[in-house]
């Protein structure tokens, strides 16, 4: 079966590529960045709809993986251009390819935030751009799905994704603890849903087996986790004992606000931010209704994944994705 990864040069795609070759899969990859993981890699941008269509002859899946996610895109247009308008260009090269199957990455920040414990079926609220389109891709493929009886949709709305080889909010978070340069801000009470990439990838690589119709997934690696446990559990796998330094909410908020304005006035991009800070103190949880409902069993525990990640926190970085 030959399967198009597109954006599959970044963290998630590489880990998916080694799965689905296990099974023997024609596998090619339409990315800006070359990918290292396969000889069948095509230089591509998502949003030139007529190389994704020649890329795409002959293919019988679909996945996208592409998408401007960053906090600090600019033109914030990036977003809709890539996300959204990449998305069309799928399925209108989808349609002339006659490929019935599309697997699409999208996220949990179309809930928002603080949004509790959403399910597949609670309210979008996005507090972003990138949230917001990739709602708006949701949307792009959900009318695709319904045009015929043979096609299939699986969307994943995925958490925080970390493991070895990224450089994600999860491994900047423990370099910073590692560095002692970490402040805990606020008081850490505040839960995070997070999911190991050999994880996903395995859900993924299974998704090809979906029958007709539009399937959508939550992905998490549960049981969730504090902030406060998240940051102790490093620690004490780094072997710090030191005292914690700590810093209340509104100070770093403040301090995030600090840095916007830094941003604009010199044009610079800073580890900092508000949007950070609000998302580092807000509860970002989600259920995994639909994933127990059906039965899927992840290889790895959220402290295995860790551990991992932890034990090979200086490898080689991979691309953080691609369009």
């Amino acid at each position: 079966m030959k399967i198009c990864i597109i954006g599959g040069s970044g963290f998630i795609g590489t880990h998916l590529i080694n799965k689905l070759n296990e099974s023997s899969n024609n596998t090619i990859v339409f990315d800006k960045n070359i990918c290292a993981s396969t000889k069948n890699s095509i230089i591509g941008d998502i949003r030139d709809k007529s190389a994704l269509v020649k890329a795409l002859s002959g293919v019988k899946v679909i996945y996208n993986l592409a998408a401007e996610h960053r906090d600090d895109v600019t033109p914030t247009s990036l977003y809709y251009d890539v996300n959204v308008q990449g998305a069309r260009n799928i399925v209108e090269a989808a349609e002339l390819n006659n490929i019935n199957k599309i697997i699409f990455t999208s996220t949990v920040a179309v809930y928002g935030l603080n949004k509790k414990i959403p399910d597949e079926s609670s309210p979008t609220e996005p507090f972003n751009h990138y949230g917001q389109s990739k709602l708006q891709a949701e949307a792009v493929f959900n009318e695709w799905v319904t045009k015929s009886s043979d096609h299939t949709l699986v969307t994943v709305r995925p958490v925080v994704i970390f493991g070895e080889g990224n450089k994600g909010n999860v491994y900047n978070l423990i370099k910073q603890i590692k560095s002692s340069k970490f402040l805990m801000v606020g008081l850490g009470e505040n839960c995070k849903s997070m999911a190991y990439v050999g994880n996903i990838a395995n859900f993924l690589a299974s998704a090809t087996e979906f029958g007709p119709g539009k399937h959508l997934f939550n992905f998490a690696t549960k049981p969730d986790m504090t902030v406060r446990e998240l940051v102790s559990f490093v620690r004490t796998e780094l072997g710090m004992t030191a005292p914690l330094p700590k810093l209340p909410y509104s100070l770093g908020l403040a301090g995030g606000f600090t840095f916007d304005v830094l941003a604009k006035l010199t044009g610079k991009k800073f580890p900092i931010s508000s949007i950070r800070i609000r998302k580092f103190c807000a509860n970002t949880t989600v259920s995994t209704k639909a994933l127990d409902e059906l039965g899927f069993k992840p290889p790895f525990t959220l402290q295995e994944g860790l551990n991992r990640m932890i034990a090979n926190l200086d490898q080689n970085i991979y691309f953080e994705g691609g369009g």
